[in-house]
């Protein structure tokens, strides 16, 4: 498996998992209402579902993998914005700008 599939099967199941929790982990509910998002917490993990599914799927079908990896960028500058907004420390922004960068690399090399 080559750097690029590994990013890419690793940046998916991260999204899997992390829209799954959105459902069932306490944690992140919590996350969700110190963001200022409770009431999107069950619209955004379903799209973190559905991108994290998609990535994986777009390893066979390009155009699924390419407008996967655009939704996932944009989510990832959201997050970024929103931890800015409520003044998160850096070590609490890096995960969303390290997965920033994995969603430009993958949309970059999908093109």
């Amino acid at each position: 498996m080559d750097v690029f599939n590994i990013i890419t099967v690793f940046t998916a199941i991260s999204f899997i998992a992390y829209g799954v929790n959105s459902f069932i982990s306490n944690k992140m509910i919590m996350e969700f209402e110190r963001w200022g998002l409770g009431k999107r917490r069950k619209q955004i993990g379903s799209v973190q579902l559905a991108c994290g599914i998609g990535i994986l799927i777009g390893l066979k079908l390009n155009l699924i993998l390419i407008i996967s990896s655009v939704i996932l960028i944009i989510m990832m500058v959201v997050a970024v914005c929103v931890r800015i907004k409520i003044k998160d420390n850096i070590s609490e922004i890096l995960p969303a700008l390290a997965y920033l960068i994995l969603g430009i690399i993958i949309l970059q090399q999908s093109i």
